[in-house]
């Protein structure tokens, strides 16, 4: 993006540089892969990072200059540049600077005699930049949504009574890598039985059980960009009231697939599905949000919520994820991966959604 998405930062913040430490910001607007943080201003396009990542960085991004930095001190470089462009304003990311950050930027400057210019916070103002993706952002995302498909199933293949959690999550993740992963978009999560009941349980020696809901919620990393779904099925045959819940929660998540369009905000949105799961007694076993955006992070705005008022876009790209939870019982949660359209959405999540008895 660089200088392109420097004009609209500029324009947004009202500031004339900015100073980047956020990984998928950096990224967004230069294309770094590292550690260091990235400086632009209206004059200059820098890149401050160590030895580790500097040849990487003159291949990835050839339009910017890569300096690596030295016993002047970790800001040095950038307050060469914004003295020499005579920068009165530098946007900051406050979301993500740490305090002790702030306070050695701020030393540093007062020492080299830089303080005179003044430090704004950038809040959201890049994080809102990435909303939108672009047709290869999309084509990205959906590639990795695609590795997940070909893992759940193959993982159907391997699932029995006997096998732990944390094997069912090892398997799903060297099943993406096989298929081309670069990585995990987050932590795997295999939740079976009792522990469905928690939407974020983290993988144990448990072993599945004849009788066990299995919820599975599983991403990959493909050029940058994550994929996010969730399957629950269960092992062996479904009761009478797994059936029901299932059900409740499918028929929820295609409620709201039906009525997503460009235009309305994320809690009306998020509204469509919670009513049904409502309806059917189950309101206070929703607890999350519906949904939320993904990209070069797997949590990013906007989303659908109960307070989200944000309207949605054509070219947002939005899990629907509806879940019922149920204490000493179990849970189901069903995730899908939508790209908002001119008149609707398309879902590029496409592995089976009926509800899975594992034999």
């Amino acid at each position: 993006m660089g200088k392109e998405a420097g004009k609209e930062i500029f324009q947004s913040a009202s500031v004339d540089a900015v100073l980047l430490t956020n990984a998928a910001n950096m990224r967004f607007v230069s294309g770094f892969i590292g550690e260091g943080y990235v400086y632009l201003s209206k004059k200059s396009a820098l890149i401050v990072t160590d030895s580790r990542y500097t040849i990487a960085a003159a291949a990835e991004c050839p339009d910017f200059q890569i300096i690596e930095w030295n016993r002047k001190g970790y800001y040095a470089p950038f307050m060469e540049a914004a003295r020499r462009d005579g920068i009165q304003a530098l946007g900051i990311e406050d979301e993500e600077m740490t305090v002790s950050a702030y306070e050695k930027l701020a030393s540093q400057m007062k020492e080299a005699g830089a303080d005179r210019i003044e430090i704004r916070n950038l809040g959201q103002t890049v994080t809102k930049l990435r909303a939108v993706k672009t047709e290869v952002e999309i084509e990205n995302i959906r590639r990795a949504e695609a590795i997940g498909d070909v893992a759940f199933s193959n993982i159907l293949g391997k699932l029995c009574a006997g096998m732990t959690e944390k094997e069912v999550a090892a398997w799903l993740e060297f099943y993406m890598k096989k298929e081309g992963a670069d990585g995990l978009s987050f932590d795997t999560i295999a939740a079976s039985g009792v522990h469905s009941a928690m939407p974020h349980a983290v993988p144990t020696d448990k072993a599945l059980q004849e009788g066990d809901f299995l919820t599975m919620d599983f991403g990959c990393l493909y050029r940058g960009y994550c994929s996010d779904m969730t399957r629950t099925v269960v092992i062996g045959r479904a009761s009478e009231k797994q059936k029901l819940v299932y059900n409740t929660v499918l028929r929820a998540q295609e409620e709201a697939l039906r009525g997503i369009r460009p235009g309305m905000s994320g809690k009306e949105i998020d509204a469509m599905a919670r009513n049904v799961i409502k309806k059917a007694g189950y309101g206070k076993n929703f607890g999350h949000s519906l949904g939320h955006s993904v990209g070069m992070e797997i949590h990013e705005k906007p989303c659908f919520s109960p307070n989200a008022e944000e309207i949605i876009r054509p070219g947002m790209v939005i899990t629907v994820e509806p879940g019922i939870y149920i204490e000493n019982f179990g849970g189901v949660r069903i995730e899908d991966v939508v790209v908002i359209t001119e008149d609707g959405c398309e879902n590029i999540t496409h592995s089976e959604k009926r509800l899975i008895e594992v034999m």
